[in-house]
């Protein structure tokens, strides 16, 4: 059972002007695409082949650090998850609005409002060194903003992911050059999809596992 390239969840000029179609056709038709070929190739023939995507990445990742073959599944691996994660965590532009509901009822509680959450944002994707992800997690029943470096996935960490950023410089360099400031502040104002977030939110306060990308970008490529 290949994994397949998930289709993106809305059209390649949704994002724009924040994210252009040429960002887009590069960053999921060329980086996403490659993971997953990747990915395909180093686990065709063994056991993991016909293992689910999170499944691959739970078994590769206790590995990893000793096996390099094992490192390679992970990575390619958990940049596939990432990356359809990341695809659901954006909404078409212009459609954006602050957290709602239980999701905003939890920003209250542990970041004070929604610009602080925004502000904690936009900092943490500055802070990052080099290539990574910033993430918004449940984490024992709190909601917390979290980086991880290159290729590393809150999924393996026990912790419930609800949005993310990527701040690989091909999510942005195209468009922003090395403005990665202007990238993620248009994000987080203009397109991060709360609806997603707090989908996630509901699911893991109901025990329903942790956030996945969705059945909207669970397979097949948009023709």
């Amino acid at each position: 059972m290949a994994v397949k390239l998930p289709r993106l969840p809305y059209e390649l000029d949704a994002l724009e002007p924040i994210i252009s179609a040429a960002t887009l056709r590069e960053h999921h038709g060329a980086h996403h695409r490659g993971y997953v070929k990747k990915l395909n190739a180093l686990i065709k023939g063994t056991d993991l082949d016909s293992q689910s995507l999170e499944a691959i990445i739970d078994c590769s990742a206790p590995l990893a650090s000793s096996d390099p073959k094992s490192a390679s599944v992970f990575n390619n691996a958990a940049q596939a998850w990432n990356h359809a994660f990341y695809w659901n965590s954006l909404r078409p532009w212009n459609h954006g609005r602050d957290p709602d509901g239980e999701l905003a009822r939890c920003v209250t509680a542990d970041f004070g409002d929604a610009g602080r959450l925004a502000e904690a944002f936009r900092a943490a994707a500055l802070a990052v060194f080099g290539s990574g992800w910033v993430w918004l997690i449940l984490d024992e029943g709190v909601l917390r903003i979290v980086s991880t470096a290159n290729a590393d996935t809150p999924i393996v960490h026990g912790q419930v992911p609800l949005l993310v950023m990527d701040v690989w410089e091909h999510a942005y360099y195209i468009d922003r050059r090395s403005r990665r400031d202007l990238y993620a502040a248009g994000v987080v104002d203009q397109l991060f999809n709360w609806d997603f977030a707090e989908r996630n939110l509901l699911r893991a306060r109901a025990g329903d596992g942790v956030g996945r990308p969705g059945p909207e970008a669970s397979s097949g490529e948009r023709p």
